[in-house]
């Protein structure tokens, strides 16, 4: 019967091998030993931990990526939040407070640990690394829910995958972890809260996903809880979602403002403040009194010409915005005079050494083209060397619609045979390269074999 079934609509099972979660998964009684064993705490587990929170702090001290992200590999936080996540989802509470007790433990060890090596380390700096741990947007709450989607997919398989390595990059636990460590170190409160933050999302999205994933395999209920009770576990839930969401989605959206202010602002300056005898030196945004300040050294630009300048600034989405120009007749007695003066100077070596790469790249041209012209003053130097009959050879270029054609002209004492001319025409093409070839050879010898007539019958008469 189920062959018919299958027979009668391939397509749909088709998408249905395709998609299917439970293929190749746990037993429901082998992921339930899986998730209580993760709540077990190990020293072994524990040691591992601390290791992996140094590697990440010497990372983030460094400045290293590679390095973080190999700490991110040996950590074991992942499993923790995996199964508070599943033990929420099949209403086991004890397990949900064995899971939450063991990560909880696992946190108080992190801290400690960053915050001791912190202490310790003579690098008390804040890298790259670490501030960008500090700014969690609306994005790292959708990697953190679509990450622990694929760790709880991959969490539940018979095979072990590459699936949770990978999960524990993209959602990086461990860096903003050690990061708040480094705040609590060096009393730097934005540090705790920022990456403390990000951390929380991390964790509270990535066990939703747990959760979702686990009532989407159909994994049975531990034990059904009063409705009261019920409803008490989804409001909390749902409170600690809107907690976190709405703040990563403010910042979210004044990061993606800024990205498009700043390149409205680039654009504007880009498109609009060109002129042949004037130049921009120098541009500053006051994005809270809403100005944008330029310096311009050269030719001054009207009074109009500002103010149409001025009134540009709603096509390129910044109305409420002023501009203040400052032209260099104004800039004596300011104090960013010097700064306009170094900035024109540098204007200036830009502009003279793209005057230089312009005039080195003409004289390349004219080298290369004049590496494919004919030597005309060697070629008549071996015209005479080759050809001995020659005598004054000299060659020359000649360049019209139809192409090169070379002009070969020279002394003999007498006239050059058919065969000879053809040989010279040969030899001509090979070395010029040119094929259109035309010989003007002067005779210089006089034919004594026939005498000259006139001459013989004056002398006649003579006689």
């Amino acid at each position: 019967m189920n062959e018919e079934v299958g027979a009668k609509h391939p397509v749909k099972d088709y998408f249905h091998r395709l998609l299917d979660m439970r293929s190749n998964m746990l037993s429901y009684e082998e992921l339930h030993d899986m998730m209580e064993e993760n709540t077990v705490i190990h020293g072994a587990n524990m040691w591992i931990l601390m290791m992996a929170i140094l590697i990440a702090s010497i990372g983030l001290n460094v400045n290293s990526t590679a390095v973080i992200i190999g700490a991110m590999l040996i950590s074991p936080l992942m499993s923790g939040i995996l199964t508070m996540g599943y033990s929420l989802a099949i209403r086991d509470l004890p397990l949900l407070r064995h899971a939450a007790s063991r990560f909880a433990t696992q946190v108080i060890i992190s801290l400690v640990t960053s915050v001791i090596y912190f202490k310790i380390s003579p690098l008390d700096v804040a890298t790259s690394e670490m501030i960008a741990r500090t700014s969690p947007t609306l994005w790292d709450v959708m990697i953190a829910l679509f990450g622990g989607i694929a760790g709880s997919i991959g969490n539940t398989r018979k095979k072990a995958s590459n699936v949770i390595p990978g999960v524990a990059i993209a959602t990086a636990l461990m860096p903003p972890l050690c990061t708040a460590g480094y705040g609590i170190a060096t009393w730097q409160l934005n540090f705790v809260l920022g990456a403390g933050y990000l951390f929380m999302i991390n964790t509270l999205f990535i066990a939703l996903s747990a959760f979702f994933v686990t009532k989407l395999l159909g994994v049975p209920v531990i034990s059904e809880l009063d409705a009261k009770k019920h409803k008490r576990i989804n409001r909390i839930i749902t409170t600690l979602i809107i907690i976190t969401v709405i703040p990563s989605a403010l910042v979210g959206a004044l990061t993606v403002y800024a990205s498009v202010l700043e390149r409205n602002i680039d654009d504007y300056l880009k498109n609009e403040f060109v002129f042949s005898d004037t130049q921009l030196v120098q541009s500053s945004v006051d994005n809270i009194e809403r100005k944008i300040s330029v310096s311009l050294v050269g030719m001054q630009i009207s009074d109009e010409k500002i103010a149409e300048l001025e009134s540009r600034l709603t096509e390129y989405d910044l109305d409420g915005y002023a501009l203040h120009v400052t032209q260099n007749k104004s800039l004596e007695g300011e104090e960013d005079s010097d700064k306009v003066t170094i900035a024109v100077q540098e204007n200036t070596i830009q502009n003279l050494q793209a005057q230089l790469e312009e005039q080195q790249n003409v004289v390349s041209q004219l080298e290369s083209s004049l590496e494919g012209q004919v030597d005309c003053a060697e070629i008549s130097s071996k015209a005479e060397k080759i050809f001995t009959k020659l005598s004054d050879c000299e060659c020359g270029v000649m360049s019209g619609q139809s192409g090169d054609k070379l002009l070969f002209r020279g002394s003999c004492e007498s006239e050059l045979s058919h065969d000879e001319e053809q040989t010279l025409k040969n030899w001509l093409i090979s070395e010029s390269g040119i094929s259109n070839v035309t010989l003007d050879i002067e005779q210089t010898g006089d034919d004594e074999s026939v005498p000259d007539e006139s001459t013989s019958d004056e002398n006649s008469d003579e006689e």
